[in-house]
């Protein structure tokens, strides 16, 4: 790796990649901090589901997750009133840092699942930019609003359940009321964590798949950031509450961060070193 080329933004070069290398598929690196070889796309339409937001060309990924999205949709349409699903960004046909958005969907290894149940799944590519998700989230951001169902809930269940899956990001005021309307076993309900902004859409994050060296799983793991097997604990309540009270006057100023430098700070040397041979690959 030449000094130039491993100064160079990383995002620039990764997001100027049309199609994917011509390599076996893996995935290097961490889902913020990384890249894809040998991407498969998920076809724009199948059988129970669609792709969306077609011109980001975002519709790639590892192999483990093509498969996933095709048998999670097929599962959802055969056990609940939705058509299939609606997905969103997977990753670049290279994976690595984008232009815009996200932070991970790096590895080929992170999905986006529209929360708007799909009742068609014959969408133009004119609609399917102009389509909007509807929020699940009420305005007060602690509970759930109208358009929230039980499908939802089996919707994510049914992902989480999937032994593919690592963790699953919603916001949550779904995962509280899942928590309190979940029958049977709860343990599924661990793998689903809560974090800001997924409320128009969950995030679906597999585990590095089996031989994948040089792919690094998240950590903590789900357990470890637990006090139960559900994940339904005071952690949880903390973003319904404490996490939304307006900042004490009388606390004490926190001294300044150091900001963080994201995925689109990152040239090609902060990457793992297969990335040079990614991008270079016919």
């Amino acid at each position: 790796m030449t000094e130039s080329f491993a100064q160079t933004k990383a995002n620039k070069l990764f997001g100027s990649k049309n199609s994917p290398s011509q390599q076996s598929s893996h995935a290097y690196g961490s889902y913020a901090k990384g890249c894809l070889a040998g991407a498969v796309q998920l076809p724009e339409t199948g059988p129970t589901w669609q792709a969306m937001r077609l011109s980001r060309n975002r519709n790639w990924g590892h192999p483990e997750t093509i498969d996933f999205v095709k048998r999670l949709s097929a599962q959802v349409a055969q056990e609940t009133d939705w058509a299939g699903l609606y997905v969103g960004d997977i990753s670049q046909p290279r994976g690595g840092p984008m232009l815009s958005g996200h932070q991970s969907h790096q590895l080929g290894l992170d999905a986006d699942i529209w929360l708007l149940p799909p009742k068609r799944l014959n969408l133009s590519r004119k609609e399917r930019e102009n389509l909007s998700s509807k929020t699940v989230r009420a305005k007060n951001w602690r509970t759930v609003n109208s358009n929230w169902t039980h499908d939802h809930m089996k919707v994510i269940k049914a992902a989480a359940s999937d032994p593919a899956v690592d963790r699953i990001f919603i916001t949550a005021p779904a995962k509280v009321w899942m928590c309190e309307n979940a029958r049977g076993n709860k343990r599924w309900l661990q793998k689903v964590r809560p974090f800001w902004g997924h409320h128009y859409h969950f995030h679906v994050r597999l585990k590095c798949p089996a031989g994948s060296v040089g792919c690094k799983t998240q950590t903590p793991t789900v357990k470890q950031l637990s006090k139960n097997a559900t994940g339904c604990d005071s952690d949880l309540n903390w973003w319904v509450t404490t996490a939304l009270e307006p900042p004490d006057p009388n606390a004490p100023k926190p001294k300044p961060k150091k900001k963080k430098r994201g995925a689109r700070d990152y040239v090609m040397a902060d990457l793992p070193n297969q990335c040079g041979t990614v991008l270079k690959s016919q």
